[in-house]
């Protein structure tokens, strides 16, 4: 018998700097201006999407993960679910952060995972900018302009325009300006040190940053801008067809743009799917803007029918 699709609930974040699109063009179930994130494909604690429909309903996918692991591969897949897949809306600036590595993660954080995370753009406001890096020569350049806080000589802002790709490597300084929509593949962690957060309050008051850890992760000199950033022109764009945008030590994301008739299939692993523009079909189930699902592994072909746009990723 061939195995379900695993059609799942996204998990809903309100933030400071959230805006209205995820409840307006995503039907993420909740109305609000300040939704900032929807984790769609997540076992995290933070955020444990449960399934929806078919022999698993009400599942969390932790649960999953854990019960029915011939789902996700050979049955010795690890101790938690890999990845973590979030569409944000950035309607103001996020705060500068960074995030650590996994060595650094497991010894300072209660053994999380640390995280490395990508972005795809799917739509942001012309002349949309973003954090990538800084301008620091070395650890001891970093350290003082942290300490004086002279953040417009520090960071390296780069300007970004729909379908660009940027790839985030633990120890680089990044931050999403306001008026960009992405979506977001990582390990699954949550482990964020904020270096500058623009004086802005919560509840009141300033939310806390993390300068001691940022400094210790923070990686100098920066990588070069070429090394993680690919733009919308850049990449293929064949009608049809599953294109990698990117592959690394723990994920490989594809793209699909959908007109007519598409094939998806990985023969070796689970697919984490979200459609993030139209709708269609994905194996004559009904699909919109906004849902995620998981393939499981050993499905086989799944054919997408319609015209739409998905972001496919699987764990490496």
């Amino acid at each position: 018998m061939k195995k379900e699709l695993i059609r799942l609930r996204a998990e809903v974040k309100h933030t400071i700097w959230g805006g209205d699109r995820l409840s307006k063009e995503f039907a993420c179930g909740e109305n609000g201006s300040d939704i900032g994130e929807l984790w769609s494909v997540s076992a995290h604690p933070g955020g444990d999407c449960k399934v929806m429909g078919g022999s698993y309903d009400g599942f969390t996918l932790s649960r999953l993960w854990e019960e029915v692991p011939q789902l996700f591969g050979s049955g010795d897949n690890g101790d938690r679910f890999p990845l973590l897949v979030k569409i944000i809306d950035a309607r103001d600036k996020l705060s500068i952060q960074v995030h650590p590595d996994d060595e650094y993660a497991r010894v300072h954080e209660n053994g999380s995972l640390g995280k490395t995370e990508c972005w795809y753009i799917l739509d942001c406001e012309e002349g949309a900018e973003l954090v990538l890096g800084h301008n620091a020569g070395d650890k001891e350049e970093l350290s003082d302009m942290i300490d004086k806080g002279e953040w417009d000589k520090l960071l390296r802002k780069v300007k970004v325009k729909k379908g660009d790709f940027l790839q985030i490597d633990p120890g680089t300084v990044h931050a999403i300006g306001s008026g960009i929509l992405i979506l977001e593949t990582q390990q699954s962690s949550d482990i964020t040190y904020r270096v500058y957060d623009y004086d802005r309050l919560s509840g009141g008051v300033k939310r806390p940053l993390h300068i001691a850890e940022s400094k210790a992760v923070i990686t100098a000199p920066a990588a070069p801008l070429d090394n993680c950033y690919i733009a919308a022109e850049a990449q293929e764009h064949e009608i049809n067809k599953q294109l990698t945008l990117y592959s690394g030590k723990y994920y490989s994301v594809y793209k699909i743009n959908v007109d007519g008739e598409a094939v998806l299939e990985d023969e070796e692993s689970y697919l984490n799917v979200t459609v993030v523009d139209g709708e269609g079909e994905i194996d004559g189930e009904k699909v919109r803007k906004g849902d995620s699902l998981i393939i499981p592994c050993g499905y086989g072909r799944a054919l997408l029918k319609g015209k739409m746009m998905i972001i496919a990723s699987k764990a490496n």
